[in-house]
């Protein structure tokens, strides 16, 4: 492939061109105090950084940029940073789901509006990573991801914490009376320490992976702490890289065909990734032109052996897997399942990138004769409650729940079940199906991570600890339990979920992949007929825009006018 001249960089348009434009932008270069060698003829990379005050897993981004900084200089590049959106999964209500397609436009935009040859994409909490890829995609330009990596095991009290599936995990215990609030408090102060991305496999860890498996992360970047020395010299190469990949002209059409996705999809697999990555691989497919169906993800799942032994699925945290030999290790194990031919944006295959890693822990990353659980990542489930789809993830869930049918109990919103879920005077028995509505993409609305419904306080204290439960809305990858989620069509829109009745039956069949509402058809359609449609959530601005265009769970949740409509145009330059 011929390398680009200079003149040929998209830059050029504004730095290049001996006219009253041109002259404009040069001049007010200079006004920020560069100077004409410092970006005539080289390419303009964006950094962009989704740092934030209020995000913790990303704070560590200033300084993370000024090392991509230092390496696009050192490769000859012009490196220019532009701040986007940052989506801090923990605060930002109702739900960072709700904005991940912002923030795809948003980084969208900036790109197509500023003279950009090449990004670096700096993110890594939950959201951001798939929509930066989305937006990458889109605009097409040469573009590199740069993993915020995740944090430093928690501690407190000699046990080791991993952030999400623990403060579940006590917070159950706090409700049912075991721990004092001086006890929880002690968790709280140890069990987030450092910069990074939940330590455990939640979504932000899978997604990073998927980036990585996608062929859009550089050499093993994806499971480096946030805090290891390793991960800034990780963002000065990624610097240097995304200069030559301009000058190559190598795109993420270049990288992403269906044998990248069919990697990532397994890699989740193995990883015993979140049941998040089902939407987010939806999405971003949709934005690569890539056929990717909830059932290819179920047949990944049925062949994919979970060989990461990594919270909530397994014992160990990131730290503890990158030590172990990282995503490189993981995926030379599981090479005879991938496409190593899939191009990378290091310029070599896959199967060259993985080329000589070891495991140094056999008990972290198994062996394929011996993996973490006999159990599945995700499986997708059908039925006459889920006509379009639904996801649990077994390998977090209760094998003896795993066929299971109970009266259920139902919450018509999130309200509904913060008002009655402890009541000392709610009908319910371990048996019973605990369900929620109004949770889905337009209902929420976003999406919001309900779908692990508490155990109401009186079965807690009476030991259980888990129960069958339904929704259309997602939980967190940290998450555990026998939670059915994404049910689509979604109750907001009138779909089976918004016609149950509590103590109607429902029916939970994993290895048949069947979720069944037991009630004959008359009386649906009697339910069905009865049925009114909610009023909006939103009468302006974003969420607006949001409820006309959103699709649903089964079809990622994008707007399907960024997914099927034309390439970005260039901007006119007057």
């Amino acid at each position: 492939m011929a390398r680009k001249k200079p003149e040929q960089l998209r830059s050029h348009r504004w730095f290049g061109v001996d006219d009253l434009r041109g002259f404009g932008h040069r001049s007010r270069a200079k006004q920020m105090g560069y100077a004409t060698a410092d970006f005539a003829g080289k390419p303009v990379i964006a950094i962009i950084n989704t740092w934030s005050d209020l995000n913790a897993c990303h704070m560590h981004f200033r300084q993370r940029a000024e090392e991509v900084k230092r390496g696009v200089w050192q490769a000859g590049g012009f490196p220019v940073e532009l701040p986007a959106m940052s989506l801090a999964e923990p605060i930002v209500k109702p739900t960072t789901m709700l904005y991940r397609n912002f923030l795809a436009m948003e980084v969208e935009e900036l790109l197509r509006s500023h003279p950009i040859d090449g990004a670096v994409l700096m993110g890594g909490c939950d959201k951001t990573t798939p929509a930066l890829l989305m937006a990458a995609t889109s605009m097409d330009l040469p573009a590199i991801f740069l993993p915020a990596g995740p944090a430093l095991r928690g501690n407190w009290a000699g046990q080791t914490l991993g952030s999400g599936s623990d403060a579940w995990k006590y917070w159950a215990e706090r409700r049912a009376g075991t721990i004092d609030a001086e006890t929880w408090e002690a968790i709280e102060n140890g069990i987030s320490r450092s910069p990074g991305t939940c330590m455990t496999m939640g979504t932000a860890s899978t997604m990073t992976a998927v980036a990585e498996a996608l062929g859009l992360v550089l050499l093993g970047g994806s499971a480096i702490p946030a805090s290891d020395s390793s991960h800034a010299r990780l963002a000065s190469a990624s610097g240097r890289r995304i200069v030559d990949m301009v000058w190559d002209d190598l795109k993420p059409s270049d990288l992403l065909g269906p044998a990248s996705f069919r990697n990532a999809v397994r890699v989740a697999m193995a990883y015993g990734g979140s049941t998040n990555a089902a939407v987010h691989l939806l999405a971003m497919a949709g934005r690569a032109g890539v056929s990717l169906s909830l059932d290819d993800l179920d047949a990944a799942a049925r062949e994919v052996p979970l060989l990461a032994n990594v919270r909530p699925s397994g014992s160990y945290l990131m730290e503890d897997f990158y030590y172990a030999g990282g995503i490189r290790a993981l995926l030379a194990r599981l090479m005879h399942l991938l496409e190593g031919d899939a191009p990378t944006v290091s310029g070599r295959s896959l199967a060259e990138n993985v080329a000589g890693a070891e495991v140094y822990d056999d008990d972290v990353i198994r062996p394929l004769d011996r993996p973490v659980s006999a159990e599945q990542t995700l499986a997708v489930l059908r039925g006459s409650l889920a006509p379009d789809g639904a996801v649990i993830k077994p390998i977090a869930a209760t094998l003896a729940l795993m066929q299971h049918t109970g009266p259920a109990v139902v919450f018509d919103d999130y309200n509904d079940l913060a008002a009655r879920i402890d009541r000392d005077d709610l009908e319910v028995t371990p048996d019973s199906v605990l369900v929620l509505r109004c949770a889905g993409p337009l209902g929420g609305p976003g999406m919001p991570e309900w779908g692990m419904l508490p155990i109401p306080q009186k079965l807690l204290r009476a030991g259980v600890r888990d129960m069958v439960r339904v929704s259309d809305g997602r939980m967190s990858g940290t998450s555990y339990g026998t939670c059915v989620l994404h049910v689509a069509p979604e109750s907001h829109i009138g779909g089976p979920l918004a016609l149950v009745r509590s103590g109607d039956p429902i029916s939970l069949d994993v290895p048949a992949r069947r979720l069944d509402l037991l009630v004959d058809a008359d009386e649906m359609a009697r339910r069905t007929a009865a049925w009114t449609a909610p009023q909006p959530r939103y009468e302006r601005g974003y969420g607006a825009l949001y409820s006309a265009l959103v699709t649903q769970a089964d079809q990622g949740c994008d707007f399907a006018v960024l997914r099927d409509g034309p390439a970005p145009s260039e901007p006119e330059i007057h």
